[in-house]
Parts: C-alpha cells; sequence; structure tokens
C-alpha cells in the first residue's frame, strides 16, 4: 500500500537474485500513489488487487494466488539479499520444514550496525527458546513457507486488525503441528518505519507481538513479554536515530 518510494528497490533486488523464482506477484492494497505504475514497469511482475483494505487481506490474495512449492514473502520496503531465493531453496530440500524465517539488517537509520546486532540477538533468542516448544516466529518481511502448508491453515488464520497477523500464522501452524525454522542464511535489509510513530502508536505496535500469544493461550507468550518491554525501553533512542538520519 503506497510504496512508490520503495518498491522499486525491492523489484530490483529480486531481479537480481542469484536464483531467479518461479514466479514474483505483486498485491496492490488500494494504493492511491503511483505504486502499479512502478510495480507494471518489471514485466516479470504478476500485478494482483485486493479491495479489502489490510495487510492479512493483501496476504491471503497472494498466498492463494502462489502457484509454486514454496511462497516466499516481504514487503514492499525490502531489499532482499542477492542469495535470498537460493537459502530458500537450501532450506526447504529438507522435507520437514514447513516454513522458515530469517534476520534483516537496517538502513536509513544512524548506527546501523548496532540496530543489526540488537535485532539479532533478540531473534536468536527467541528462536532457541520457542524452538524448544514448538511456537517458533514468523517475521513477515523475510519468511517463506510451502504452498501446502498454507491451504491447511488459511481456513483458521484470525482477521483481526489488532493482530500481527505473521505471528497470528506461525501460532496457527504450530497448533497443526506444523515445523517452522530460524535461519540466519535468510536476510534482508528494512527501514525502521515505525520509529516515526508517536509513543502511543509504538508501544501499541510493540506490546501486539506478546498480545497475539497471549490471546491464543501460546506458552511462547512468556518469552515475548519481556523483550516487547525492552523495545518499548528503547523508543526514544531508536526515534533520535531514525529521524535524526
Amino acid at each position: 500500500y503506497n510504496e512508490e518510494s520503495h518498491l522499486a528497490a525491492c523489484l530490483d533486488a529480486i531481479a537480481a537474485q542469484t536464483v531467479q523464482p518461479f514466479e514474483v506477484i505483486v498485491v496492490d492494497n488500494n494504493s492511491t500513489d503511483q505504486t502499479v505504475a512502478v510495480a507494471q514497469r518489471y514485466p516479470f511482475v504478476r500485478l494482483l488487487h485486493e479491495k479489502r483494505q489490510g495487510v492479512v487481506f493483501a496476504r491471503d490474495r497472494g498466498f492463494t494466488a502462489a502457484r509454486g512449492d514454496v511462497i516466499g514473502r516481504t514487503d514492499g520496503d525490502s531489499i532482499l539479499a542477492p542469495d535470498w531465493v537460493a537459502e530458500i531453496h537450501r532450506i526447504f530440500a529438507n522435507p520437514t520444514v514447513d516454513a522458515a524465517s530469517g534476520i534483516v539488517s537496517y538502513r536509513d537509520v544512524g548506527l546501523p550496525q548496532t540496530f543489526g546486532a540488537i535485532d539479532s540477538l533478540v531473534r536468536h533468542y527467541l528462536a532457541k527458546r520457542m524452538s524448544l516448544i514448538d511456537e517458533l516466529f514468523l517475521y513477515g518481511v523475510n519468511m517463506a513457507m510451502r504452498r501446502d502448508a498454507w491451504q491447511k491453515v488459511r481456513g483458521y488464520v484470525c482477521h483481526e486488525r489488532h493482530l500481527h497477523e505473521d505471528l497470528d500464522l506461525a501460532i496457527h501452524m504450530a497448533k497443526q503441528r506444523q515445523r517452522i525454522v530460524f535461519s540466519s542464511t535468510m536476510q534482508a535489509s528494512i527501514s525502521p518505519r515505525q520509529a516515526s510513530a508517536n509513543p502511543r502508536e509504538f508501544y501499541k505496535y510493540v506490546w501486539s507481538n506478546p498480545r497475539v500469544y497471549a490471546e491464543h493461550g501460546m506458552v511462547a507468550q512468556r518469552y515475548m513479554y519481556p523483550i516487547a518491554l525492552f523495545v518499548m525501553s528503547l523508543y526514544l533512542p531508536i526515534k533520535f536515530l531514525y529521524r535524526g538520519y
């Protein structure tokens, strides 16, 4: 939605993959800017439209339309590492893997290496502990899942606007005993745009992470709440480094 200033960089990174994807789907969610025009400049893009507003509906539209055996997902403002598709091929060569999620680096912010190091520590911490109880997270900006796994879970996922839909998807996969793995070799870069929000919006966004697990009665909420409090405590330095940049 309204990603005209970022979408070209995202699609350029896809075009530069060392292994080309089977297809590339862009879902337009009622954009009012030139997002559609940007997408149409790329002949390999299959452009779809979703009238119901919200990322969860756009995700459903794209995932259900996908024709490949494995669905890779990213956001319109993200830049994938050149070997992203190749790494997905490698990870899903293991038939026991149903979904996978990776790490991110940061751009458009001061001290990007520090941002990335903190994010990596948090994700490795959560991955280690949540894997022990088979309730591992998915991160929408950098994830992939088998199409048949999506077909099995699509009728159960939630569509409430206050929930992080990628975490909700992971929860419903866990309930069906589908296996999610975390891989530090799946890499993408993002801009921490949530830092531009006011404190109330930022805290609400961060607190929604453990809330998804709590509303579904998942054990992993015990690991998510301390991380949410830690991230919330960093609001001022994050905002300063983002706005200052």
